[in-house]
């Protein structure tokens, strides 16, 4: 019970801050500028291509500067990669099963690649939700052009993660980032986890699709969430708080576009017309990209609150649907998704990973050593 007790407290704990503010003001501001250039365009359904270049200034946010470099270009291919094999999926009009089976198959390929590389945040997330969301809007330009939009957002956000050197100069000659020597055991460790993608990714994309909802790819993203944690216990528990941040993002979310006399939406965007509305919009994405990165690494859950406004309100800005479905439709694929890879996890563990018998009895019970969290 006490290591029961442990894993719940766990659950709601708020890790030490580490500048986390600096980050959030990268990421914020590679998300601000290309935004606000296709606001004064008048292209605000353009912006979800934007945000997913700028995601590049996740990578990297406590490295030297040299470091982050390499990180980021480490990044920006996964989330680019992603970019691109969605927008070709939206280009010929290959939805539903092919869907699920490309970004099954990438989610296995970015595993590998992020794991080999050591991206952090861990794992092929971003990317494949890119793909999920540029395959599922229609192109509204030429395929070129939103490509043009990610790399551009990319390439500034890289250049903002960098612009501290201006002031700081703080490079470290010969710094490297830790990595794992490479080995039969280390390649088998590889191929099993990118395996554990795979199916969870397929698994959540298939339950999608036969449950005729109109977002499959929400399902597949959450899927992938749990197996970016280190071992079981904090496997669960990012499945845990990305229902809950979940959840809880879709009242914040509730009360921006429903269009209630309650919601912000009724008070004053129903007021408005379209064009302003979507400024609006856009605005609010901004804001809580930010929100986003100030908890990303001290409390995922809470990052999640604001993470799920970001993602709802650029597919509204990019394919305007009813946001009482978009709602419902939100919360199911996640809660589907979520559990999906949890169950995986469960089932197909990592070599040396904690079981159940660690995560609720002794240590001894288990058989197996204490792995540190990070």
């Amino acid at each position: 019970m006490k290591r029961v007790a442990e894993q719940v407290r766990a659950l709601h704990r708020l890790e030490p801050a580490n500048a986390d503010h600096l980050a959030a003001l990268r990421v914020a501001a590679s998300v601000a500028v290309p935004s606000m250039l296709l606001m004064a365009a008048g292209r605000t359904d353009l912006i979800i291509y934007a945000v997913f270049g700028a995601l590049t200034g996740m990578y990297g946010r406590s490295e030297p500067h040299q470091l982050r470099l390499r990180h980021q270009g480490q990044g920006a291919l996964v989330l680019l990669s992603g970019v691109a094999v969605g927008t070709a999926l939206s280009l010929y009009h290959l939805h539903s099963w092919w869907l699920v089976a490309v970004e099954a198959t990438l989610a296995g390929v970015g595993s590998v690649y992020s794991d080999r590389v050591r991206l952090k945040p861990n794992g092929p997330f971003f990317g494949i939700l890119a793909l999920g969301f540029c395959a599922s809007v229609p192109l509204a330009v030429p395929w070129y052009t939103a490509m043009l939009i990610a790399a551009g957002s990319s390439v500034f956000s890289i250049l903002v993660g960098f612009s501290g050197w201006i002031r700081r100069r703080s490079w470290q000659p010969g710094a490297v980032r830790a990595a794992p020597r490479r080995s039969a055991a280390r390649r088998r460790e590889l191929l099993i986890h990118a395996a554990r993608y795979v199916l969870a990714v397929g698994a959540a994309g298939t339950v999608g699709v036969l449950s005729g909802s109109g977002h499959p790819h929400w399902a597949m993203a959450a899927a992938a969430v749990p197996l970016a944690g280190a071992d079981l216990p904090s496997s669960v528990r990012r499945g845990v708080h990305r229902i809950v941040g979940t959840f809880l993002g879709l009242v914040v979310t509730a009360v921006v576009i429903l269009p209630a006399p309650w919601t912000l939406a009724g008070l004053y965007l129903s007021h408005q017309g379209p064009a302003h509305q979507a400024v609006v919009l856009a605005l609010l994405v901004i804001l809580f990209q930010f929100t986003t990165e100030l908890f990303m690494t001290r409390h995922y859950g809470l990052a999640m609150v604001s993470f799920t406004p970001v993602i709802l309100l650029i597919t509204q800005l990019a394919a305007p649907a009813d946001p009482q479905v978009l709602i419902l439709e939100r919360a199911v694929e996640t809660l589907v998704g979520a559990l999906t890879g949890i169950l995986v996890v469960v089932a197909v563990r990592r070599a040396g990973s904690r079981t159940w018998a660690g995560l609720l009895g002794s240590p001894r019970l288990s058989g197996l050593p204490r792995r540190s969290r990070h």
